[in-house]
């Protein structure tokens, strides 16, 4: 890892591959590692830069409440600071809340862009799917017994069968008190982010099995924005990028590849570790 001052905060990242940067932009209780082997095949053709948000990982940044406009400036002074004019941005989750807030403040950074798994800024998650993130919260009071039926919204039960070491992601992290308080409070500080003004050429990516958000409601997103596309990837749920990065990334290149006209794709998922199965349906 290493590390930069931008905007008042020592942000953490890893830096790997050639060609054109594209930046990845983690979800809310994840670090820049949701994305190693997601990272090593966009590397492959891109200069793939994965940072450390606020509390997360080795960044270091000041003891004060934040919100998404601070990490979105940490985003765009992270692009500036490695000294790009700008930059193709990956967010998934909270991560893609933050990418829509980027590239509404700061489009002359933002080149293309991939919303995944996420939810329009300024919309609080628990109204998208009470009942999921009702029970999430109760689950939370029983770490790290209630893991397993936590780990269950964010990746399918046959994934979470065939990989039982998932489930350790989510029995409580290393973030002490104070962070979890602060990134507790992100969603709950006003933001202002139109998705109509987003310019960069857009590709808006949910997984079939997502049961935290439904797919169905990051798709509609695309209908606001003007230079837009969707993609569903068949078999996976909201952590698409560590559930199958090959199926993933293989919509993504293809999405940085090409003239970014009006698509929708389903990808048959592959397998865990890193290789497509199926092939792909595409839909004008």
């Amino acid at each position: 890892m290493s590390t930069i001052e931008a905007n008042g905060t020592t942000i953490a990242f890893k830096r790997s591959g050639s060609g054109a940067p594209v930046v990845l932009i983690h979800g809310a209780e994840a670090d820049h590692s949701m994305f190693d082997r997601f990272g090593a095949i966009l590397a492959r053709h891109f200069t793939v830069v994965a940072y450390d948000q606020r509390d997360s990982g080795a960044t270091r940044n000041p003891a004060a409440p934040y919100g998404l406009d601070d990490l979105a400036e940490d985003a765009a002074g992270l692009i500036q600071a490695l000294g790009y004019e700008r930059a193709h941005v990956f967010g998934t989750s909270l991560g893609g809340v933050i990418a829509q807030v980027l590239a509404t403040r700061h489009p002359q950074r933002v080149d293309r862009l991939v919303l995944s798994s996420t939810f329009r800024a300024g919309v609080p998650p628990p109204s998208i799917n009470p009942e999921a993130f009702s029970r999430i919260v109760a689950l939370r009071a029983g770490l790290p017994g209630t893991a397993a039926e936590i780990a269950g919204y964010f990746f399918p039960a046959g994934h979470l069968a065939a990989h039982p070491e998932a489930v350790s992601l989510f029995s409580g992290g290393t973030r002490d008190e104070a962070q979890k308080g602060r990134r507790a409070g992100i969603l709950a500080r006003p933001v202002q982010s139109d998705l109509g003004a987003i310019a960069a050429p857009t590709l808006v990516l949910a997984g079939a099995e997502d049961r935290l958000i439904p797919p169905a409601y990051t798709l509609s997103l695309a209908h606001e924005i003007a230079n837009a596309r969707t993609a569903i990837v068949a078999g996976v749920g909201h952590v698409a990028t560590l559930q199958d990065p090959a199926a993933v990334a293989r919509e993504v290149l293809a999405f940085l590849g090409d003239d970014a006209s009006d698509k929708t794709t389903t990808i048959t998922g592959g397998n865990d570790h890193g290789r497509a199965a199926g092939g792909s349906r595409r839909d004008s």
